[in-house]
């Protein structure tokens, strides 16, 4: 009787879903991927760094061996749903799918929001969970949409981490020229039903303009905003900062070129304590890169600067939450990569010091960083395409730290060489196969350079599916 009440409801439910959805049109898109990964150490850190527990020379232990290598498979399927209810007027969903490693340790279901990955937290992107959830109404005066839908994508990829967040954003196309405005809240840390409070208004929030102008050979924008971070209220620090977002990418016969400034700056001030100094806030990055595309044969290059805490008292010059590579550029195959940290975790150094870097002291050591951050970066690359189908890869990277970080007294990061090479099985299905060799710098030596570090390697090969 159980079974034939719980198939009953489950009829009834399609009949409903069915007669709700007939005057809908449905859209579906998206990306499926599976990839095997192996890396060769966990952590740059040698077997020379030793430890007493107490005065006896036996009780002498190690303690930070070289991590282990791990390698294992995962996957992840994101899902576009477009409710078409009427012309010009959608209700859109995005959610990410099974994202978890094989046969691996699942996610507790008291873990944090992934607030700079997804608007979920991992537990439940290990099942299922909804990033995306906005309506899109095509207006008279422009497009208007509400709800949870992606930010932080501007311009080239640099400086990108696309992450969902709860806004409210208008649009218009006139011609050539593309207009913005937005608003954004990027925390609300309000006393609710789920969640109490002894604060009042200690949110982050972001109001932004941006406009583009296309051209058959090219696009430039620029992007300008104002945020403010209330967070830190508790410790009685508040800040407000100014964004400013020039781009422009453009085709010049077989050359490609690409450049981005991020410019940030403000205050970060004592907001009731007292005591506390007030700081500026001035934080750059900049990126250039340039590909020649000769068809069979490619080659290319790429400039990455992101400017460094000077650890003094009265300036900001470097904080990875405002300034950093994002997550979404990932240039090498291990160093900056946070796609690597992501589902391998972040490689330590000594100190504090880690890959990808990190150089804000409001971020615990351990965390992950967004990519780049506290860096001078470049890059060669050539390519080669024997046929249509089939694309490899070669490139040769080195990273400097831009400032020493309080506890760090090297600034290279190292040297890089990685090799890929992407299959296109067809139009929508893809095969790629890689590998990647860091010989590691000083920089993650941190205080002592007596402390040894380790190169490390990685291979990955990479299934993708777009529809």
């Amino acid at each position: 009787m159980k079974r034939f009440w719980l198939i009953l409801l489950s009829l009834g439910l399609i009949t409903a879903f069915s007669t709700q959805a007939s005057a809908v049109d449905v859209k579906f898109s998206g990306d499926f991927y599976v990839a095997g990964m192996y890396l060769d150490k966990t952590t740059f850190r040698s077997t020379d760094e030793y430890w007493y527990s107490g005065t006896a020379k036996d009780e002498v232990k190690h303690l930070n061996a070289v991590g282990p290598s791990t390698g294992f498979f995962y996957q992840r399927l994101r899902l576009r749903t477009d409710f078409v209810v009427s012309p010009g007027l959608s209700f859109i969903t995005r959610a990410d799918i099974m994202e978890r490693v094989w046969g691996g340790k699942r996610s507790t279901a008291t873990a944090a929001i992934q607030s700079d990955q997804s608007a979920q937290s991992a537990h439940e992107s290990e099942n299922i969970a909804f990033d995306w959830a906005y309506i899109s109404y095509d207006s008279p005066i422009g497009t208007f949409r509400v709800g949870y839908m992606n930010d932080s994508a501007w311009g080239t990829v640099f400086m990108d981490t696309a992450m969902p967040r709860g806004k409210v954003a208008w649009s218009n196309t006139t011609g050539p020229w593309y207009y913005t405005l937005q608003i954004v809240k990027q925390d609300d840390n309000s006393s609710s039903a789920v969640a109490g409070s002894t604060y009042t208004d200690n949110d982050r929030d972001k109001y932004v303009a941006a406009a583009k102008y296309t051209w058959s050979s090219g696009e430039a924008g620029l992007l300008a905003g104002v945020g403010r971070d209330a967070r830190p209220k508790p410790s009685g620090y508040t800040s407000l900062f100014y964004i400013l977002q020039p781009y422009a990418i453009a085709q010049f016969g077989p050359v490609k070129v690409q450049a981005e400034i991020d410019y940030f700056w403000g205050t970060w001030k004592d907001y009731e304590t007292g005591v506390l100094a007030d700081q500026k806030l001035e934080n750059l990055g900049v990126f250039i890169d340039a590909v020649a595309d000769f068809g069979i044969v490619y080659a290319g290059g790429t400039f990455a600067y992101i400017s460094g805490d000077d650890p003094t008292t009265d300036k900001m010059e470097g904080n990875s939450l405002l300034v950093n590579g994002g997550r979404d550029w990932n240039p090498c195959l291990i160093l900056f990569n946070s796609d690597l940290s992501y589902w391998a975790g972040a490689i330590p150094g000594y100190s504090t010091t880690q890959n990808p870097s990190l150089n804000n002291p409001a971020i615990p050591p351990g965390s992950t960083a967004d990519g780049m951050t506290n860096a001078w970066f470049g890059q060669g690359r050539v390519g080669v395409r024997p046929t249509p189908k089939l694309d490899i890869m070669a490139s040769v990277s080195y990273a400097t730290a831009d400032q020493r970080p309080a506890g760090v007294i090297n600034r290279e990061y190292g040297w890089e060489a990685d090799l890929t090479g992407t299959y296109k099985i067809t139009n929508n299905l893809s095969y790629m196969i890689g590998g990647g060799y860091l010989w590691t710098g000083d920089y993650y030596k941190g205080s002592d350079n007596a402390n040894k570090v380790n190169d490390n390697y990685m291979l990955i090969n990479k299934l993708t599916l777009t529809f």
